[in-house]
């Protein structure tokens, strides 16, 4: 693939900070629209997409770095800031952007179930374009197969082994991504409670995560049989299904304020 995408006056333009950068904008666009559409202040996207951005990057960076290899970042500290060379943890970046959206949504006095609700379209939408980047950038990348569909690195900037037919991770995952957007996309209009549409995509992609992780050729493992990312995937799963079960249960309506609407018993 292609890291750099081209150099000007002795910098380099990493196809991996473009597409990061695109994701960024797609994301903040559509949640922006999709604030106007809930009744809500697309100001408040554009606010929250600051800070939730710069967070993500933040947690995202201290995950790979904590997880990956910290030997090598031991030896060479600078490179921990070297983002745009990838090494970008999804899981970081979701865990950040979710303590960002506690702390954002008590400021403003909103529902947190709501606001969730009316940016993970663009949350899903962001995570597949920068699985784009990643394929471009060659981390992530999968285990060496003889599949027909294999795809060899030989660029010496990539981040994946060279000359080896690998899984296509990156686009595995890049596909079950685009899918889950085109769910929760069309469901975002027909949910009955508030958290219903981030809980949906939480285990999704922790399905979609744990799956795509078994072909991994970069994976951190624990105890050799599963990864650290399949463990958080199903942590993930497990709390996103009790949280479902448990708001539909309590019948709480949708409601953009701190506090949920409770349904009406109904008299017969």
């Amino acid at each position: 693939m292609y890291p750099i995408l081209f150099r000007i006056f002795g910098f380099e333009i990493r196809a991996y900070g473009v597409m990061i950068a695109i994701a960024a904008i797609a994301g903040t666009i559509l949640g922006a629209r999709e604030a106007k559409r809930r009744g809500l202040n697309p100001d408040l996207v554009y606010d929250f997409v600051f800070y939730a951005i710069l967070a993500a990057i933040i947690g995202s960076r201290i995950y790979y770095v904590l997880f990956f290899d910290p030997a090598y970042f031991i030896k060479n500290p600078l490179e921990m800031f070297a983002i745009w060379k990838g090494g970008l943890a999804i899981h970081g970046g979701l865990i950040a952007g979710l303590l960002t959206a506690i702390w954002f949504t008590k400021k403003h006095g909103l529902s947190f179930w709501f606001f969730t609700d009316t940016v993970t379209p663009s949350v899903i939408l962001g995570q597949a374009i920068g699985r784009g980047a990643c394929t471009m950038n060659g981390c992530s990348y999968g285990k060496p197969t003889n599949l027909p569909w294999a795809i060899t690195f030989t660029n010496p900037d990539a981040a994946a082994p060279l000359g080896i037919p690998l899984h296509p991770t990156q686009l595995y995952e890049l596909i079950l991504d685009l899918g889950i957007f085109a769910m929760v996309f069309l469901l975002r209009k027909k949910i009955k409670f508030n958290g219903q549409l981030f809980l949906i995509y939480g285990m999704a992609y922790g399905i979609a995560r744990f799956i795509v992780e078994g072909f991994r050729g970069d994976q951190l493992t624990i105890g050799g049989y599963i990864s650290t990312a399949q463990t958080i995937s199903i942590v993930i799963f497990i709390i996103s299904l009790m949280l479902y079960l448990y708001l539909k249960k309590g019948g709480a309506t949708i409601s953009s304020k701190g506090s949920l609407k409770k349904k009406k018993a109904s008299v017969h």
